[in-house]
């Protein structure tokens, strides 16, 4: 192998978001199946007559070659494996996408190699593209990913006196990690209520391969809540609020009201 063979390397990747700099550069963070999680310079991209511009816009899977860099890698060549086209057709389906890809950057950290959320990203934006209930995908993408990170949320015992949560109304501690029965969660002040139709979902998303949770439709009166309470898990884990919740309700609301 020549020198600079090893000092440069291909990978799949996926883009996650870029930010402009200097005259035509870009910075990018992807997630790499190689390398996990990794920012990597395109010289010269914001340029009219460059051929890597269309293969790194975010949310694309692309074939990358990149060259070890002194402070990061610099992307050489780059080649569309999928541009999930059909999230680009639905301001929706794009919110929906950069939440998925908000989660992930938060909860991953710079070249930690990870094939199992590299493929969970991969068919979840695949998901995304037509699924007639975007809502279910990302769900069910959520307690996968908490599940790979190591916060697999307690659901079918009660976090402090170990008894099977029965059918009826329980709370939620996100101290704890899991469901608290109510004679325990009525002791915990940071817990929060969570009615048995929603936990019978999230129990559902939460145990069940893909397959099996594909032809589910959440009710409307259901996805909201439990949409509200993993949200509220996750950030209470990541100790921030995340940015891109308030943005789709913002994209469902003008849905709603007839503006999109």
């Amino acid at each position: 192998m020549s020198p600079r063979e090893i000092r440069s390397y291909r990978t799949q990747a996926i883009i996650l978001g870029h930010i402009e700099y200097g005259e035509a550069d870009r910075i990018l963070k992807v997630f790499t199946f190689q390398k996990g999680k990794i920012t990597a310079i395109a010289k010269g991209v914001r340029r009219i007559r460059s051929r890597k511009a269309g293969h790194l816009e975010p949310f694309t899977r692309v074939t990358l070659l990149l060259a070890k860099g002194r402070n990061m890698d610099i992307v050489t060549q780059a080649e569309t494996v999928d541009n999930y086209s059909g999230l680009r057709e639905d301001l929706q389906r794009i919110g929906y996408a950069s939440y998925v890809v908000e989660v992930l950057d938060r909860f991953t950290y710079e070249e930690g190699q990870n094939v199992a959320i590299f493929r969970l990203l991969a068919n979840t934006l695949k998901r995304l593209e037509a699924h007639p209930n975007p809502a279910t995908v990302v769900h069910y993408y959520e307690l996968r990913l908490l599940d790979l990170v190591g916060f697999r949320p307690q659901l079918f015992e009660c976090v402090d006196c170990g008894k099977p949560v029965q059918a009826v109304d329980q709370f939620f501690s996100p101290l704890a990690g899991g469901v608290a029965c109510p004679h325990c969660g009525r002791a915990r002040p940071e817990a929060w209520s969570i009615g048995v139709d929603t936990l019978r979902y999230f129990r559902h998303l939460q145990r069940s391969n893909w397959d099996q949770v594909a032809g589910i439709e959440i009710p409307s009166a259901i996805e909201p809540v439990l949409a509200d309470l993993i949200q509220r898990y996750i950030s209470y884990i990541l100790e921030r609020q995340l940015n891109t919740p308030h943005f789709i309700k913002e994209i469902q609301r003008n849905n709603k009201n007839g503006e999109i």
